[in-house]
């Protein structure tokens, strides 16, 4: 079910930077990512409560908690760069170039997490970090 799961997110994903390019089209960056954050937060908390995990909240580790922040933060910042990415470039360019994070997921996941490198995760990420610096560095054409 995780591969489901990941295909719809990416579909998800490649929605919201078609929606985005074009919302942000008059819009300052940073005042669409924050009408954005302010839904998101209302979608993240109403499902939480339909599905009944409020009071999990309060049993959450402070450790836990730091992660999470953490994580929140680093979020934040990483929409707030690809927004204005996106206002200055091409969705199709500035999303293909944001992927290059797959590369760094990879080396983050098997020098913090312990995870196995093999070959063909190598060979993967390399093809996907050389396909989307081709897509990232392609000339547009003129319209």
């Amino acid at each position: 079910m995780w591969i489901v799961f990941s295909l719809l997110a990416a579909l998800s994903a490649a929605v919201v930077v078609t929606l985005s390019k074009v919302g942000i089209k008059n819009v300052e960056p940073s005042v669409a990512f924050a009408v954005q954050s302010v839904l998101i937060i209302i979608v993240a908390w109403g499902v939480v409560a339909w599905q009944g995990h409020l009071p999990t909240v309060a049993g959450i580790e402070a450790r836990t908690w730091g992660f999470l922040v953490a994580a929140g933060i680093i979020t934040c910042v990483s929409s707030l760069l690809s927004f204005q990415a996106l206002k200055l470039g091409q969705a199709s360019q500035t999303s293909s170039f944001d992927k290059i994070s797959l590369v760094f997921s990879i080396l983050l996941a098997v020098v913090f997490l312990k995870e196995k490198v093999t070959w063909q995760l190598l060979l993967g990420a390399a093809l996907m970090a050389g396909g989307a610096i081709l897509i990232a560095f392609s000339k547009p054409e003129a319209s």
